[in-house]
């Protein structure tokens, strides 16, 4: 058989016939506790970290 060719014998029958049972419950798995984060840095260390980061971004390279 050639490429592209259709053979009905390759085909496989997938059921489709889906019950309430078998449907993922999207509550089920649900959290209610709380995170917390601690990274050590304050916020303006943080911004003054972002915008050298963004000026590192925009300077050209030497070349």
């Amino acid at each position: 058989m050639g490429f592209g060719s259709y053979d009905e014998s390759e085909q496989q029958e997938v059921d489709t016939d889906f019950d309430d049972d078998d449907a993922v419950k999207s509550g089920e798995n649900s959290h209610d506790g709380t995170i917390e984060f601690e990274n050590g840095a304050s916020s303006d260390e943080l911004l003054d970290r972002l915008k050298e980061i963004k000026n590192e971004e925009t300077e050209e390279p030497d070349t």
